[in-house]
């Protein structure tokens, strides 16, 4: 038991640490490519090996959900060019969260392609922050929570899973393969921040843990045949892509995945709610 507390604390630590780079706006990372691939039906993989980027595609056009960096957004091009479609296709632009890591390259991926790029209200002030070189982050259109983006016969439905940002957006779609309707879910990101007292008398975020709590409410409640994140490890994206090469069944199918990744972020968050309430009573 001390093994796994220590261990699931390093994991904190390691996302807290990653969390706050990202939250400056004039962070310019790189990433590793990894290999586009279809995930299922019209939905396909074109981000990095630990930034996710998806597009799904739609006879009218595509929709692109994380730009990543902006120094990541040509190899997204490139992968979206990879898979046999046109980068110029893109009509949407939407993010997960409000982080560097994800949504720093909007500009340069609605410069590209013209495209709309769209996100959640509460996300706004801190994406009006990422400016690299300078540049306005563009917002075509404000979402809200339960907004729904059509585009052709696609629908993705927008879910206000806060906590991460105060933005925080899971996005949902159903797709058809071989047949059968799938439900997806694309899971925003619930890890907790590193630092003392982030949950417990956050000045910058007083609401923080009511979010969180609400947040795996929204998600827990949500069917989910296809799991999906804005970070690869979230979902073992890589083992998964190993087995789609040996065929068989879908291994993105995973319901029991996003079941076990909720619980286990879940009890890290009650966890660390635990232990800065112990910290906070001991001042």
């Amino acid at each position: 038991m001390q093994v796994y507390k220590s261990f699931s604390w390093i994991l904190l630590a390691l996302a807290g640490s990653a969390s706050l780079l990202s939250a400056q706006g004039e962070g310019n990372g790189r990433d590793v490519p990894f290999p586009p691939h279809k995930i299922i039906g019209n939905v396909y993989y074109v981000g990095a090996e630990e930034h996710a980027s998806f597009l799904i595609v739609t006879p009218e056009g595509n929709i692109l959900i994380n730009s990543g960096y902006e120094a990541t957004v040509p190899m997204i091009r490139s992968s979206v060019e990879k898979l046999g479609f046109r980068f110029s296709d893109t009509k949407i632009i939407l993010g997960s969260h409000a982080h560097v890591d994800h949504m720093q390259g909007d500009a340069l991926a609605k410069e590209f392609s013209g495209a709309k790029v769209m996100a959640m209200e509460q996300d706004v002030p801190a994406l009006e922050k990422l400016k690299p070189g300078g540049k306005p982050h563009p917002i075509d259109k404000v979402l809200h929570d339960g907004d729904q983006v059509k585009l052709d016969e696609v629908v993705l439905t927008a879910h206000l899973t806060a906590g991460h940002t105060k933005g925080c957006t899971s996005w949902t779609t159903t797709v058809q393969e071989n047949g059968r309707p799938y439900d997806v879910v694309i899971v925003c990101g619930m890890g907790v921040k590193a630092g003392n007292n982030y949950l417990v008398d956050n000045k910058d975020y007083p609401q923080i843990t009511e979010d969180y709590i609400h947040g795996f409410e929204v998600l827990k409640a949500l069917h989910c045949d296809v799991f999906m994140g804005s970070h690869t490890n979230h979902y073992n994206m890589q083992a998964k892509y190993a087995k789609l090469a040996q065929g068989g069944p879908n291994p993105f199918i995973d319901p029991e995945g996003y079941k076990a990744h909720l619980d286990n972020y879940e009890k890290l968050f009650y966890a660390k709610l635990a232990e800065e309430k112990k910290s906070s009573a001991s001042k």
